[in-house]
């Protein structure tokens, strides 16, 4: 029987947490699969070891493990990988297959620029879009958001729409609010791609308002959040793996 995994992030803030299982939830429900839990890589409960247990001892003999993540970065390639590799030890007999991230799609693309539009209304033609992502180490990571920033820009038109990160890239949020202000733009617009609320969405709100106090235009548009093309997103995820599809079998070597 196969049993489903959903390994979100995690978060020490209750609503950052509420919201990936509304979001999870809603999944599961368009999915129909009878064995499906979420855990947590980290900052919360049940984690990975917990998760897999709990499908276990309901009846999976074969568990897909979906990563509730936007890009393939360090948790996707090193970190969920680790925790499969234990659990395989653990429990020999289970098959694991491994999902894989949102990564770019258009869908994704039509929910910033709904963020956008429900938070800024029309756009001044002196604006600047600017996209945050959450950064990493991987060189995927920059990669992806470039092709995130040149589909928005695509979409509006030619706008200006310049990317920054929250850790570990560069230039940071700090920098690109400073830059886009300094470049003499009369609006900015704060475009996180961000799938839930948490420590990053408070901090970025907290230097908005200190802009904003400071006499400059700057908007903080909402995270992608729960929304019901966030859903299909995700459980596109699952049925690619899910059976009458073809599995993707995990292989630590890859």
């Amino acid at each position: 029987m196969l049993g489903i995994l959903y390994v979100s992030h995690g978060s020490r803030i209750p609503e950052a947490r509420r919201q990936a299982v509304d979001c999870i939830h809603s999944v599961q429900l368009k999915v129909g699969i009878g064995l499906q839990e979420i855990c947590y890589l980290e900052l919360a409960q049940p984690d990975m070891a917990e998760g897999i247990r709990l499908l276990v001892e309901k009846g999976a003999d074969k568990i897909a493990v979906i990563p509730v993540l936007l890009l393939r970065a360090g948790h996707y390639y090193t970190d969920i990988p680790k925790k499969i590799e234990t659990a395989r030890k653990a429990y020999p007999s289970i098959e694991f297959q491994y999902g894989k991230p949102l990564g770019v799609q258009d869908r994704l693309i039509d929910i910033l620029i709904e963020r956008i539009q429900e938070t800024h209304g029309p756009i001044h033609p002196d604006t600047n879009i600017l996209l945050v992502g959450r950064g990493s180490r991987n060189p995927e990571t920059p990669a992806a958001l470039q092709k995130i920033q040149e589909k928005l820009r695509q979409r509006l038109d030619g706008m200006n729409v310049d990317t920054c990160y929250l850790a570990a890239c560069q230039p940071s949020f700090e920098q690109g609010l400073e830059e886009s202000i300094q470049t003499g733009y009369r609006h900015t617009i704060v475009v996180p791609y961000l799938w839930f609320t948490g420590i990053l969405i408070q901090s970025m709100q907290k230097k908005v308002r200190e802009y904003q106090q400071d006499g400059h235009h700057v908007i903080l548009c909402n995270h992608l959040g729960n929304h019901p093309k966030m859903v299909e997103a995700l459980a596109e995820r699952v049925y690619e793996i899910i059976p009458g599809r073809k599995l993707k079998v995990y292989n630590r070597a890859e």
